[in-house]
């Protein structure tokens, strides 16, 4: 059975916010993409002394400069198509109120049929936590957690009520709710992180991180999973990063989907290979416009599954 591809919508810069989005989102559709997914940042701080992830020294890329809002990306795309699920990967979750981010994703689902798939992260930019966050940095896992918590809670049966530290339903009836349960994803790393995702999601959301250390990471987690008793399937999509050349990038130098068509398929084979099932290719930040994302998304499409994936 072909893996599942997902594509990601264009949200940087040089795009056109009020044609591209719909423009890409229909072409992926047709190409055979199964989802369309959106990323978050808020701002592109001028000091990075913070450095990216956290890291000092580490410079921010320029394609995190001016990256439009994730919800309202998603609700073009949903505007310009029927099937493709459509998907956070990840909303940063103490950059949100806890309820209204829940409503928000409620109504989206309703709005496009049932398609929503909701990945929530932790972030790591103190730059954007100071910005616009509910909560400090410090507290940054238990926002998440009572974000699961009022998204569970609005997403079922009214009387909806829940009182936690951010946030206070007395009991009401909270509309509208979503068409099917909205699959929640996490992008887990740490050993608490990972207890979470066991007990708490659908899904777990990595970033590529080159095929070996994919299927090391995968396997403990579902080790952990057995060990935890769960009982329901643990599904996982994996975000890829793609910076593409047209030109074969030479292997001594070359990073995990970074290259050409054919050396992407062939990354997108090896970290297939470990079981995850999910994959999601984000080709925006090479691509010159949206005509080349779309034509690029397509090439990268058919080459996968002329190669059996």
């Amino acid at each position: 059975m072909p893996v599942p591809l997902g594509l990601g919508l264009p949200q940087m810069k040089r795009y056109d916010l009020s044609r591209d989005v719909a423009d890409v989102a229909r072409a992926a559709e047709e190409t055979g993409y199964d989802s369309l997914w959106v990323f978050e940042r808020v701002l592109f701080p001028e000091n990075t002394a913070q450095g990216l992830y956290g890291v000092p020294g580490m410079p921010w890329p320029d394609r995190y400069r001016g990256i439009a809002d994730p919800l309202i990306t998603l609700t073009l795309a949903a505007a310009a198509t029927d099937r493709a699920l459509l998907g956070t990967s990840v909303l940063v979750a103490p950059l949100h109120i806890p309820f209204q981010l829940a409503r928000s994703l409620a109504s989206l689902d309703a709005a496009g049929g049932g398609r929503v798939v909701a990945g929530f992260g932790t972030g790591w930019s103190l730059d954007e936590y100071a910005a616009a966050a509910v909560a400090p940095f410090e507290k940054r896992g238990a926002v998440l957690d009572e974000l699961l918590d009022v998204c569970a809670a609005v997403w079922g049966p009214d009387p909806v009520a829940y009182e936690g530290e951010l946030t206070a339903i007395a009991p009401s009836e909270v509309g509208p709710k979503p068409v099917r349960p909205i699959p929640v994803y996490l992008a887990a790393g740490g050993p608490r992180a990972v207890r979470r995702l066991v007990e708490r999601a659908d899904g777990w959301m990595p970033v590529a991180m080159g095929a070996r250390q994919l299927g090391e990471q995968w396997r403990r987690i579902q080790d952990l999973a057995a060990e935890h008793g769960r009982d329901r399937p643990l599904r996982a999509r994996v975000r890829a990063n793609v910076i593409y050349s047209a030109k074969p990038v030479e292997d001594r130098d070359r990073a995990a989907f970074h290259g050409n068509v054919a050396q992407i398929v062939d990354d997108l084979a090896a970290h297939a290979a470990t079981g995850v099932p999910e994959f999601l290719l984000d080709l925006q930040a090479t691509a010159r416009d949206a005509a080349e994302l779309t034509d690029l998304a397509a090439e990268v499409y058919e080459t996968a599954r002329a190669a059996g994936i």
